[in-house]
């Protein structure tokens, strides 16, 4: 009990709810007698009696979004690829989960958890790693570099570049969604004019387990782009 000059009260009775700390919210609009009746004491007409200003509006001159200049290009051909290790492929046939004797494609590092969930436009081999390479391995990846294509190589294997479009990438990793919506898997896609010297071959679907061997031709292919 706390002790007031004019009568005692409890403590509870002692909150923001007493002594007019809460007040009635005022509806606008609602009649004369309210005082904010009819145009809610905002005038008649102009812009202050209409809605709120949208971010950034300046009251009519140009905003500072257009007066500044643009900065930054964004090509709208590129493609992002996400890196994966040759090191991390042989730490996972060294556990058992890859099977070196069969091909290994873009789903089969997914799978196996050599490369995350989020793959935007296909995989590029990198050389972390690629001394560790002493068997023979196949594979099938968007994109690789001179060394870990020179490693694979020298202990027998093959790396081949294939193309898949965003349809068909996701084909090869989740065929599971098309059975899903009882649609089929669609026919892998050609690549477009300025990917076709990038690839050596159309990816295939379903996912394949047996590589492709590389013609004379293609071998001799790209011996001259490696020597130009």
């Amino acid at each position: 009990m706390r002790r007031l000059p004019w009568l005692w009260l409890p403590m509870g009775f002692l909150g923001p709810h007493t002594m007019g700390a809460r007040q009635k919210k005022r509806r606008l609009g609602r009649g004369i007698g309210s005082g904010r009746g009819k145009t809610a004491r905002r005038g008649h007409k102009g812009q202050k009696a209409h809605g709120t200003m949208k971010f950034g509006f300046e009251g009519g001159q140009t905003p500072l979004r257009r007066r500044l200049p643009r900065r930054g290009f964004k090509n709208p051909f590129s493609r992002t690829f996400q890196p994966v290790g040759l090191g991390n492929i042989t730490k996972l046939i060294n556990a058992g989960k890859i099977d070196s004797s069969e091909l290994i494609t873009m789903k089969t590092l997914k799978d196996t958890g050599a490369i995350g969930k989020q793959i935007e436009d296909g995989l590029r081999l990198m050389a972390r790693g690629s001394e560790d390479i002493k068997w023979p391995i196949h594979l099938e990846v968007s994109r690789v570099t001179a060394r870990p294509k020179a490693a694979v190589e020298e202990a027998g294997g093959s790396v081949r570049k294939v193309y898949y479009n965003k349809l068909g990438l996701r084909a090869l990793l989740k065929p599971e969604w098309f059975e899903k919506k009882g649609r089929l898997l669609p026919k892998p896609a050609r690549p477009p004019p300025k990917q076709r010297d990038r690839v050596d071959g159309i990816g295939r679907l379903p996912a394949p387990t047996k590589p492709i061997p590389f013609t004379s031709e293609e071998k001799e292919a790209a011996a001259a782009k490696v020597a130009a």
